[in-house]
């Protein structure tokens, strides 16, 4: 563990030293004045730069309202007394997630440096700014450079002030909060270090995904709030959560619409039935689909008419799959490798195939290859099906992931164009995981990465790529760069109804 662990309590020092990581602690004093000094001696002596990290680890005045004594704070800011930023320290997160794991209930939080113990009015004054207040992380923030980390275990909150009678069992849950933080300290020590991150170019959002974010923007600047839309605009959490800030009312089915409102159709498409539910109620209707997953429909549509029997490789379940069996009678499901044979398909009449957008060029060939041995007569999808942007993604991926030693993906489960990232990149025998961004890192897959790829699916907006770079960097120096297999520039016209 090359980690400097620093406590202000020799209680505190005492604590972190009988957990089972056994850490060397060095105790700082009480106070700004005693923990300036004492950085101040460490850095002077050699000790602070001879180790990759450094942390603190005491207890400290719950300020928030829900933080319960025992409850762990872990500072993502550390700010003076009236609110000032003095640090910020993006691998927060990172440690959080290793103590949830380890059963403490802790979270990130803003940690208020004062210079004597908070009570009354000024601990309410206080929790306007902060989380948790201790009196040593100002001393330390403003001397110390590198991987920092400052934990703080609740010993006291506004019900149950320090000088109680309840004062000493407080404490003791505190501390032995404290004590279980060590293992997850040394953790967090062992992921940092200096990095390279390679960005894959292109990467996040695509023609279509701008396309229905603007729709919906621009239903709500010409309608106002509510406007309601049909399922996700676009499979991000993100991008859902800030247009349901803006007025956005996201519903599974036109069921949960009122006559006569304004309602999104999503990227993903909806079938004939939706479609013709909306005008028979009124509704002011803006199909957001993608012209790709439009073009999709047309085929099967064009397919159908001419005798054949369609059928559409995708996953079931999803909303784009679903969209386009609404948009023809009688199109069959075909999911993975097997289910053609067992779905009572005329093998003998004239077939063709369409495709879900977002899958792999490996994923329909193998199915493919399956179907052209079982029907005569069978028309190929369209090589276009697959969406421009999931395949210059993954063409992305694949040209990176080989240089790397993990890749992460941005973007959320349901996404299926971040999925396929993902498989990818483990196609290529590189660990790959799917974050929707930095909370979902883990330290244990950051350990011995030095190289990471990171990449993002079309539906995923770029500032989640950079907020995973920033808590990166929070662990140590990084250097990053852009690995570009291509570029893009393809936009598509906004629907009629928003123009």
């Amino acid at each position: 563990m090359d980690m400097l662990l620093l406590a202000p309590l020799r209680v505190e020092a005492m604590a972190l030293a009988t957990s089972p990581s056994r850490p060397r602690v060095r105790r700082t004093g009480l106070g700004q004045d005693r923990t300036a000094v004492a950085v101040d001696n460490l850095a002077t002596s050699g000790e602070m730069s001879a180790h990759n990290a450094v942390a603190m680890a005491g207890l400290g005045g719950g300020l928030a309202a829900n933080l319960r004594v025992g409850d762990v704070v872990v500072a993502e800011r550390v700010v003076s007394p009236d609110g000032v930023e003095l640090a910020r320290l993006p691998s927060a997160g990172l440690l959080v997630a290793e103590l949830v794991a380890r059963g403490l209930r802790a979270r990130a939080g803003t940690v208020a440096s004062t210079d004597q113990i908070v009570r009354g009015a000024r601990r309410h004054r206080l929790a306007a700014v902060a989380d948790v207040v201790d009196m040593e992380s100002a001393a330390l923030v403003t001397r110390a450079s590198g991987p920092l980390a400052i934990v703080r275990a609740v010993s006291d909150t506004s019900e149950h002030e320090l000088g109680g009678l309840s004062t000493l069992r407080n404490v003791g849950r505190a501390l032995a909060s404290l004590r279980a933080c060590a293992p997850a300290l040394a953790t967090w020590a062992s992921a940092t270090g200096p990095r390279e991150v390679l960005l894959a170019e292109p990467r996040s959002f695509c023609a279509g995904v701008r396309r229905a974010i603007e729709t919906v923007e621009r239903a709500l600047a010409r309608h106002g709030a509510p406007v309601y839309v049909r399922r996700q605009i676009v499979h991000n959490a993100r991008v859902v959560a800030e247009l349901e800030a803006a007025g956005a009312v996201f519903v599974e089915e036109l069921s949960d619409v009122p006559d006569g409102a304004v309602v999104v159709f999503s990227a993903h498409g909806v079938g004939t039935g939706v479609q013709a539910e909306a005008v028979e109620r009124g509704m002011k209707a803006v199909d957001a689909t993608c012209p790709l997953v439009t073009k999709v429909h047309h085929e099967a549509r064009r397919f159908a008419n001419a005798g054949r029997q369609v059928i559409l490789i995708g996953h079931r379940g999803h909303d784009e799959v679903e969209g386009t069996l609404g948009s023809v009678p009688g199109i069959t499901l075909v999911g993975g490798p097997g289910e053609a044979k067992v779905l009572g398909l005329d093998t003998g009449r004239p077939t063709a195939v369409v495709t879900q957008t977002t899958l792999t060029p490996d994923e329909v060939g193998d199915i493919m290859t399956e179907l052209e041995g079982l029907f005569s007569d069978i028309a190929h999808p369209n090589a276009s099906d697959i969406c421009y942007a999931s395949h210059n993604r993954q063409d992305a991926v694949r040209a990176m992931a080989p240089r790397c030693d993990l890749v992460l993906v941005v973007g959320s489960a349901n996404s299926s164009n971040s999925n396929r990232l993902v498989e990818v990149a483990r196609r290529s025998g590189v660990p790959a995981h799917l974050v929707d961004g930095p909370s979902d890192l883990r330290l244990a897959w950051l350990q011995q990465a030095r190289r990471i790829g990171v990449t993002a699916g079309a539906s995923a907006p770029e500032e989640l790529v950079q907020d995973v770079v920033a808590c990166l960097a929070g662990l140590g120096p990084l250097n990053v760069a852009a690995m570009a297999t291509g570029s893009e520039n393809v936009t598509f016209s906004l629907p009629l109804e928003v123009r």
